[in-house]
């Protein structure tokens, strides 16, 4: 089935599959899934929301079964699972761990890649590659499903996408460790996802997508590159364009869709959907019809210069660049989270999202932060081990409880 643009939306989030008690990453997700379906199993069905794995032995995906027309009530169908979940996973003395990126993991030790259904494909991946890397297998993300139909409606949704992708850190940032340390970066998963494919320029690009108008130009600009340098790394033909594509934002056309990769897992789902919510009603703002061709006008590399900028002060970035600030609608130079909170105001005053019922999380971000400041806030910034596994439990029970992280 096929859908116009906003008439519904599609949830993913991605979740670590640790030890309970050392918190370090257990690689059970393909022991989970079978225990779950009564067979092998690369995903699990479900009425309201599905289970699934990709690539990490350790990480979990939960998602909507179905895009569904709006996100208000949609948590307490995620909290339900994640309470599953944790209940199947005691067995094996462990847990679920939210947040974008694990804070001590060490992909190049620690990491297990799926060897279930689909085994080929990552392991494809990782011949090319090399996987065992952050950008690869220490990631938790939220993603983001939208529709269109048709070329004007790809337009207006993809140019307003394009724009919004380096404000997300800003937002939703939630990686601040790696390897036990501050990275000085607070969505460090960024960092790594940035550069993961460089080796093949095409799969990625500069990770803020082109500005592209229609489909034929997708296909010219994106996929007829990627097409030409598939072969010449992977001879046996096992990926296929669609999946290598790893920009912040990929369209895909067999779906009617494009999905957003660009925000990290917050720490519990009312969260997840409260940025879902305010992001989709940004798009609302900025996809109305006649505004896509000023946004294509943005330059990528104005774009590109402000994700780095996120990455490292998240929602104290300040936006600066005029082309962008006039597609905003902005008059002057502001800090990103002044930013949110300009285009919150503007999806409650034009009516074209109900925000109310993510009022308290949405409050929490403009009061305290994005997750990854709170986080640094409770750990501080150069912590031992037990430290940081103590902040990381809070989160953890966070999670299980379907409660918002203090900090």
């Amino acid at each position: 089935m096929s859908w116009s643009l906003f008439e519904v939306v599609g949830v993913e989030l991605e979740y670590a599959i640790v030890d309970a008690e050392t918190l370090d990453v257990a690689p059970l997700a393909e022991e989970l899934l079978e225990a779950m379906a009564g067979e092998p199993a690369s995903e699990v069905e479900g009425e309201r929301v599905s289970w699934s794995n990709e690539l990490a032995a350790h990480v979990l995906e939960l998602k909507l079964a179905r895009p569904e027309p709006a996100l208000a009530g949609r948590a307490a169908w995620f909290d339900a699972e994640v309470a599953r979940a944790n209940r199947a996973l005691a067995s094996w003395g462990a847990r679920l761990l939210p947040g974008g990126a694990h804070p001590w993991m060490d992909p190049r030790t620690e990491s297990r890649l799926w060897r279930g259904e689909g085994h080929e494909i990552y392991e494809t991946f990782d011949r090319i590659f090399g996987c065992r890397a952050h950008g690869w297998l220490n990631l938790q993300s939220l993603h983001l499903n939208l529709p269109f139909a048709g070329d004007e409606e790809f337009d207006r949704l993809h140019s307003a996408i394009r724009l919004l992708l380096p404000l997300l850190p800003g937002l939703a940032a939630s990686s601040p460790f790696l390897e036990g340390k501050a990275t000085g970066l607070l969505d460090s998963r960024l960092a790594h996802y940035r550069t993961h494919c460089a080796s093949v320029t095409s799969f990625a690009g500069q990770v803020i997508p082109e500005p592209i108008a229609s489909r034929e130009e997708y296909e010219r600009r994106i996929y007829e590159p990627i097409r030409r340098d598939l072969p010449l790394v992977d001879p046996s033909g096992t990926l296929r364009a669609e999946w290598t594509n790893a920009r912040g934002a990929i369209a895909r056309f067999d779906r009617g869709a494009i999905e957003i990769r660009l925000i990290d897992v917050q720490e519990c789902p009312a969260m997840d959907l409260a940025v879902a919510a305010l992001v989709v009603g940004a798009l609302r703002l900025l996809a109305a019809p006649g505004r896509a061709a000023a946004q294509r006008a943005v330059g990528g590399g104005a774009l590109l210069a402000l994700l780095g900028e996120t990455m490292r002060e998240a929602e104290r970035a300040e936006v600066s660049d005029g082309a962008l600030l006039a597609a905003l609608g902005l008059a002057r130079p502001a800090p990103v989270a002044e930013v949110w909170e300009g285009l919150r105001g503007a999806v409650e005053r034009s009516g074209v999202a109900d925000l109310a019922p993510f009022a308290t999380e949405l409050d929490r971000i403009a009061a305290r932060g994005p997750l990854a400041r709170r986080l640094l806030g409770a750990a501080g910034r150069d912590p031992d081990r037990d430290r940081l596994r103590a902040v990381y439990r809070r989160l953890a029970d966070a999670l299980a409880a379907g409660e918002t992280f203090a900090g």
